[in-house]
């Protein structure tokens, strides 16, 4: 049993609404146990006045650290797992890419496998990103293996596929219906759908706008396109807020116009991810990496590099939003649209110790998964009853 005091804890309020409360002990083992005063016989952690959150979600993101969730190695996964603590990240679901269908479905296979881990953050699911889009705004998406939308091509992975992006002018809107039979988040992206179109299928029940802004049609006065649907209705949006990807003013629009619960941040890193400038790789194509920009040879930007705790302090800078709202957007808001937010996705009894621990800067200092602590830039303990281990 452990206990975390001297932090700037981030729990729900009473009408669960994350804010800052500081004077508190958080105790939990593989769970929350209690946040208030320290027990006895604990193991006391000193948080040194640094944020106590929940472990972040991250819902769009293809690899980091050398490894790409379509590599066909499970250890990849496991490697993929074990580095996202060190960027707060708990949770997460592997993404693919737009590849020929044996490599889709060997992938699929993997992260069901590794559902399973017991090391590292937690596989939710996957998210299947294509094949299922449009050519024309295929983006780092190979265009050579985009297909027609056919639910029996997925139908043995109802268990693991949790979001699938779908342009949504290219398929007929009985594929909606069968995917949300079987609880799978359809999201609108790589599409060119014009804002009759898009407005159509959110209404139909693809409530999810894949990395909002990019590989999409814009919002123009006269055709307001995926993104003036977006903002016209209740669709939850994932924003790439790398400043790259989405200009700080777009973020900024983003956060005055939809509501707090409707926006997810999200990193759609790949592998090339905390390895710093160089050639790399995605979806079987070159990516030229440079500082905070990734592109293909044409130029077209690929996958971001931004690991999520940069994403959150950005988003936090452009927007003016306090650190425990911010903090909504990479936890509670995925926990509660992937149905798993009884067990995950807050600071509050009875749900999985995954924490995240940061400074005002948005540093990782420590993160635990379960309850155990993968990650540590600085010493934690203060009057221990017993050694910390870290990994």
């Amino acid at each position: 049993m452990k206990t975390l005091i001297n932090g700037q804890m981030i729990v729900p309020d009473e009408r669960g609404n994350f804010h800052v409360v500081a004077g508190k002990a958080l105790t939990f083992d593989e769970k929350i146990i209690s946040i208030g005063a320290a027990p006895d016989d604990t193991e006391i952690i000193d948080a040194k006045n640094n944020f106590v959150a929940p472990g972040f979600v991250n819902i769009h993101i293809h690899g980091a650290a050398g490894v790409d969730t379509m590599d066909d190695d499970l250890t990849a996964l496991k490697k993929f797992a074990e580095f996202l603590p060190t960027t707060g990240v708990t949770s997460f679901l592997p993404t693919t890419m737009t590849m020929p269908l044996d490599k889709i479905y060997r992938a699929l296979e993997r992260v069901r496998e590794a559902k399973n881990f017991s090391r590292g953050a937690k596989i939710i699911g996957a998210h299947l990103e294509g094949p299922f889009i449009s050519i024309k705004f295929n983006g780092a998406q190979a265009a050579q293996n985009i297909l027609p939308a056919d639910f029996a091509l997925i139908k043995n992975f109802v268990d693991v596929i949790k979001i699938i992006t779908v342009a949504p002018e290219e398929i007929d809107f009985d594929f909606i219906d069968r995917c949300r039979e079987k609880n799978i988040i359809v999201s609108i992206g790589h599409s060119a759908a014009n804002y009759e179109t898009a407005l159509a299928a959110i209404a139909r029940g693809a409530k999810h706008v894949t990395h909002l802004f990019n590989a999409q049609t814009g919002l123009h006065h006269r055709k307001p396109g995926v993104v003036g649907a977006a903002f016209d209705s209740d669709a939850i949006v994932e924003l790439i807020a790398d400043d790259v990807h989405v200009h700080p003013t777009a973020q900024r629009l983003v956060a005055k116009v939809k509501p707090r619960n409707e926006i997810i941040l999200i990193t759609d890193s790949f592998r090339a991810c905390g390895l710093g400038d160089g050639l790399s790789e995605l979806g079987g194509q070159e990516v030229f990496v440079s500082g905070k920009i990734a592109t293909l040879a044409d130029g077209t930007l690929a996958g971001s590099v931004a690991p999520m705790n940069h994403v959150l302090r950005n988003f936090c800078a452009n927007t003016g939003f306090n650190v425990a709202s911010c903090v909504e957007l990479v936890t509670k808001n995925p926990a509660v649209e992937l149905n798993v937010y009884d067990k995950l996705g807050s600071l509050e009894v009875g749900k999985s110790a995954d924490i995240t621990l940061f400074d005002d800067d948005f540093n990782i200092i420590g993160a635990w998964v379960g309850g155990e602590i993968f990650r540590t830039n600085r010493e934690l303990s203060a009057g221990t009853t017993s050694k910390l281990k870290f990994h």
